[in-house]
């Protein structure tokens, strides 16, 4: 454990109160960032961005498709789908014996974009 050098903190009890109260009045509300920490835990995972990236353009796969692409256990995937549905983040339809999933909506879809442009410097 580090220790904490002393300019590293405030020496003194002032603050801008000023600039604190029109910040936290910026700030999301609670519903909105607990829905972006759900999202971001999401992300932190390897294998569920691989398959949100599979369902990025709308596409809508098959749990053993998504399972053969990423090499991986259909029980896997599944489980994993089947996570990303209990946050929303995902739906799925029955067709007989097969179930398919797909986004939920564009947002995860774009953040996903965005962040490939971040890191890879994708047009």
């Amino acid at each position: 454990m580090s220790k904490t050098k002393v300019n590293d903190i405030c020496q003194v009890q002032c603050f801008n109160s000023d600039l604190v109260t029109q910040l936290r009045e910026t700030f999301p509300s609670e519903d909105t960032l607990e829905e972006m920490t759900i999202i971001f835990g999401i992300l932190g995972d390897r294998l569920r961005v691989k398959i949100l990236y599979a369902l990025r353009n709308g596409e809508e796969l098959c749990v053993c498709d998504i399972a053969a692409m990423l090499n991986v256990k259909i029980a896997t995937a599944s489980h994993h789908l089947r996570k990303m549905r209990d946050l929303k983040l995902v739906k799925y339809r029955n067709e007989g014996k097969l179930a398919y999933y797909s986004l939920k909506d564009q947002r995860v879809a774009d953040i996903l974009s965005y962040s490939l442009q971040e890191f890879i410097c994708v047009p």
